[in-house]
């Protein structure tokens, strides 16, 4: 299979003319009828074709923020060109090249042009240009026909991206395919059912033969996403749970994988949002949805790693993620915290509620059984996770063991019935954490901790960058999943959280919204929804400008009752919105940014 450049968005291939039409990379995006009429009337049909032909395929740009507090812009393009040159980088797909270039030159055949970000703010962001579309000229072994492998759609969007073929996405195979074979690489994407639902249709495991009998023969029609060398036999790829099936050697779209490349340095980043955060050093800064821990990081970096930063998700798993990035990248000023944002808020009469068992970062404990009962006295450093500057001296007395019950006193509080009761069985359980040290899960020698929330207007600056259907990522190659409901009930659930928000802010302080997704119910219907509700909050000016205006007007939907209120044309122009279509080939996000004054009461 060889590859050449191709200036149109669809590969198209060359001879032998049977295969032209099959062998090439053509997607076409489904949506569910009433959303694509919803989309085509926001945005005009023909935008909105382009706009659904451009998300079927990847950026070529990978934008890369560099940890500048280790290093320099400067020293991580030359460490790239280093890892190239030594082919470590995506398999040592052609060269690199570095310049200051502003991003309109194109990347030589089989290279990557690496350049800083041109706009005041973003010195620590690196552009990495890839190259594609490529034609696909599918060739066997000598003597054999072609052998292929499908894969999932999760599993070939991350192919498109730069990722190898792992065994988990391998869904079918051609019979006799041993390690070391060529395979030409297929995607099965969901088709229409009878029952007005959405289907693969392949069962895990089946065996290709090469016919038009085979699985989607007809559907995986301009499919095909590359050709590799299978790095185990068909018996292997479906006997094992893990490892890599198809190392890819060529591909529709060469970008650069930066998986394990210069941890610590560099960090993936698919928009910057983050200098609308630009912040005094020493603020208090909320990121409410702050999995996997770019933004907070980046955020932190942009402080020099001065003042506090709060980062919260619900999941226990993710906020370990969150605490080993900023241990990774040498950050002190980031506390994290397993916390559902929509419980962020904390109401002002529980100051005095704070529960030993729930926030005890330090105990010492000492038994004295002289006597039953016994006397146990216990001095401990309690830190509020939901406000973390204040702090409580506890005193334990009166230990009865009989009764299983130990009372906690509040030193500094002057109503000593305000402590609560703490069972010895926690006790002895913290006991023994002290003593056996931290488990393997946690970083640093500390653990996830649970927050009761924050205190109305603690923050100066709030990130809500919201949970969304992620319509604007890249690429996608189905969209059928979304309804209008469902993308109604994303826009209820981000109001929710942005009410949330604005209790958190301080008055004078800002709130920076942002999604991925080209749905204006959850871009402008939000902002609208915030204008109108919030007479306090004004839509701040944004710099450096980069994406365009939002959308202005209105919209009745599809079969419903109401009429979704978007912007004024005022409005529009102080909001950002990237159109994955236009010429600056981004993902499709949107932000906004509101400046907060005098709250009312």
């Amino acid at each position: 299979m060889d590859f050449s450049s191709s200036a149109s968005p669809v590969a198209v291939a060359a001879e032998p003319a049977a295969a032209t039409d099959r062998y090439t990379f053509s997607p076409r995006l489904r949506w569910q009828p009433e959303v694509e009429e919803y989309f085509a009337s926001a945005y005009g049909r023909d935008h909105f074709a382009r706009i659904s032909q451009a998300l079927a395929h990847p950026s070529c740009y990978s934008c890369i923020r560099v940890n500048t507090l280790k290093s320099s812009t400067d020293v991580v393009m030359q460490k790239l060109l280093s890892l190239v040159n030594q082919s470590e980088l995506c398999g040592g797909m052609g060269g690199l090249e570095i310049g200051e270039q502003n991003g309109e030159e194109q990347a030589h055949e089989g290279s990557y042009l690496v350049h800083k970000c041109p706009y005041s703010g973003l010195e620590n962001v690196l552009f990495i240009r890839g190259s594609g579309p490529h034609v696909l000229h599918c060739d066997g072994q000598p003597g054999q026909s072609i052998k292929e492998i499908i894969v999932s759609r999760k599993c070939a969007e991350s192919v498109l991206r730069g990722a190898q073929v792992y065994v988990p996405g391998v869904l079918a195979c051609s019979s006799h395919v041993e390690k070391g074979d060529k395979v030409a690489v297929s995607v099965a994407v969901e088709q229409p059912v009878k029952d007005s639902g959405w289907a693969v249709g392949i069962t895990r495991g089946i065996v290709l033969q090469g016919l038009r009998s085979d699985a989607h023969y007809e559907e995986r029609k301009g499919l095909y996403i590359g050709q590799g060398i299978a790095a185990m036999s068909r018996a292997g790829i479906f006997r094992v749970l893990h490892g890599v099936a198809v190392e890819m050697t060529e591909r529709v779209y060469k970008l650069p994988s930066f998986n394990d490349v210069l941890e610590g340095e560099i960090f993936l980043q698919i928009c910057q949002v983050l200098w609308l955060l630009v912040s005094l050093q020493g603020e208090r800064i909320l990121d409410m949805c702050a999995a996997p821990g770019g933004k907070t990081t980046a955020i932190a970096i942009l402080m020099r790693d001065k003042g506090e930063i709060v980062a919260l998700d619900r999941s226990h798993n993710k906020v370990m993620g969150i605490l080993k990035l900023a241990d990774e990248m040498g950050l002190s000023c980031i506390k994290a915290y397993k916390l559902d944002a929509l419980k962020s808020v904390r109401k002002m009469n529980e100051a005095r509620n704070l529960g030993v068992a729930d926030n005890c970062s330090e105990a010492i404990v000492t038994m004295e059984e002289n006597s039953v009962p016994c006397h146990t006295t216990t001095v401990a450093r309690v830190t509020n996770a939901g406000e973390d500057s204040l702090t409580t001296t506890v005193l334990q007395t009166d230990t009865n063991l009989n009764s299983g019950i130990t009372q906690f006193i509040f030193i500094d509080d002057p109503k000593p019935d305000a402590g609560r009761y703490v069972s010895n069985a926690d006790l002895r359980k913290n006991l023994r954490r002290m003593r056996n040290g931290t488990g393997r899960s946690n970083i640093s020698g500390g653990r996830v901790e649970d927050s009761k929330g924050f205190f109305p207007s603690s923050f100066d600056r709030v990130l809500l960058d919201a949970p969304c259907s992620a319509l604007g990522l890249r690429p996608r190659l189905f969209a059928g999943e979304e309804t209008l409901e469902s993308l109604r009930k994303n826009a209820t659930y981000q109001r929710r959280m942005f009410d949330q928000a604005v209790k958190l802010v301080r008055p004078g302080g800002v709130i920076v919204y942002s999604t991925c997704t080209i749905n204006p119910g959850e871009n402008e219907g939000l902002v609208r929804y915030a204008l109108d509700t919030y007479k306090f909050l004004s839509l701040g000016s944004q710099h450096p400008k980069v994406g365009g205006p939002g959308i202005i007007g209105s919209c009745k939907l599809p079969n419903k009752a109401y009429t979704e209120e978007w912007l004024t044309e005022h409005e529009a122009q102080l909001v950002q919105r990237f159109d994955p279509s236009s010429s600056l080939d981004t993902m499709g996000f949107f932000i906004a940014k509101f400046n907060v004054g005098e709250k009312e009461d």
